[in-house]
């Protein structure tokens, strides 16, 4: 199970939760009843995981989606108690509240509410921003060498995590926005379908694919997920989506695409190799479902790497982890000779709630022009960016 050492890391967490929250709760009944409910929490998401292989419908799906929301929930109910009583134990130590203020029924209860409603109200406010998919724009500036074309209109977009529990009409919507951007190129890193494929979504899910609308096509590399759900690759030729693995492919004569396999992938091609096969007269973007190896790419004759994969942390405060795990969890850097932009993704995993950054089809203007090439093992340099909803 995904988390699993985690979970169990998190277990004292929650019985000293619990133990809090029995000592803020007076009557007997409620203290049991608020122990029964935490515990329930806990249980959710083990459970979720557990029941979201294979077909997810009816009762089935319900008991999914809550356990899900069980995550985020027991995650913010042990911050906001552990944020409280630092809170109040710095207060105390200042002497700036008394024992007894602390220990009156009035601040107990105050305590109590702010303890219930927080993380009640930090994950509604998850949901919501999980819910608005945006549009983001970047502008890049690239060598042309002798590319036929002066601009190429990107779209780009990863972690689709598509699955008989994606809100009824999001695919939709999202084929809608990426066509009315008008793109010369769509681009998907990774992770575009969830679950095992064997739910009965998967002719809608090709049928609303197909519907878009692009100058060169629509190509994709694999992701984690493709992998754990055992993806027919006839899926992407139904889709109408050029699956790239390892492979680069000359894009008219305006630039070469590389789409990379997973970074967990049995043999995969170093990007020395994988640029043998590129013609060394166009411009070159890189597609891959992880932001790996920036610093050995950023010294090769790569213009643009696009990469997701992190979610930004999806559920703060995880994307100070993703942040130090891959160097740039989301936005954009420039790394030596490379553009490196990283996605949170137009979807999630699990938890249908995003407390940092946010749910992104992003469209980058790729402007070619006739400056200086690019040199080999140049030295590294570059800012990320951090975004909060």
């Amino acid at each position: 199970m995904y988390l699993f050492n985690e979970l169990l890391l998190s277990v004292p967490l929650v019985i000293y939760v619990g133990w809090r929250l029995r000592r803020l709760i007076p009557p007997r009944a409620l203290k049991n009843l608020s122990t029964a409910l935490l515990a329930l929490l806990a249980a959710g998401y083990p459970a979720a995981e557990s029941l979201s292989h294979g077909a997810v419908g009816g009762a089935k799906k319900v008991l999914v989606v809550a356990g899900y929301y069980a995550l985020p929930l027991v995650l913010y109910f042990t911050l906001t108690v552990l944020l409280v009583d630092l809170v109040i134990a710095v207060l105390r130590l200042s002497k700036a509240v008394s024992r007894q203020a602390v220990q009156s029924e009035k601040f107990r209860h105050g305590r109590l509410a702010l303890v219930l409603a927080l993380p009640v109200l930090v994950v509604a406010a998850g949901i919501v921003n999980s819910n608005v998919l945006r549009v983001r724009e970047y502008t890049v500036e690239i060598p042309r060498r002798s590319s036929a074309v002066r601009e190429v209109k990107v779209v780009f977009a990863a972690d689709l995590h598509l699955s008989s529990l994606t809100p009824k009409g999001w695919l939709a919507g999202f084929v809608d926005k990426v066509n009315a951007q008008k793109p010369d190129i769509v681009l998907i890193g990774g992770d575009i379908l969830e679950g095992h494929g064997d739910d009965g979504a998967m002719g809608v899910i090709e049928a609303q694919l197909r519907r878009l609308e692009v100058r060169y096509g629509v190509f994709a590399v694999p992701g984690n997920h493709e992998g754990y759900a055992r993806t027919n690759p006839e899926f992407f030729d139904r889709s109408g989506i050029r699956l790239l693995q390892d492979t680069a492919e000359k894009i008219d004569d305006a630039f070469t695409l590389i789409g990379r396999k997973d970074g967990r992938s049995r043999n995969r091609k170093s990007v020395e190799e994988l640029l043998l096969d590129a013609p060394g007269d166009l411009p070159i973007i890189m597609l891959e479902h992880r932001p790996a190896e920036m610093e050995r790419v950023g010294r090769t004759r790569v213009d643009l790497h696009l990469s997701g994969h992190t979610h930004n942390g999806q559920l703060f405060p995880a994307n100070f982890i993703t942040q130090r795990q891959y160097g740039l969890s989301w936005g954009h850097r420039k790394i030596g000779n490379t553009d490196f932009i990283v996605t949170s993704g137009a979807q999630l995993w699990g938890p249908p709630v995003r407390t940092v950054g946010a749910s992104e089809i992003l469209v980058i203007r790729v402007r070619l022009h006739d400056g200086p090439q690019p040199r080999e093992g140049v030295e590294l340099t570059g800012t990320s960016e951090i975004s909060y909803f």
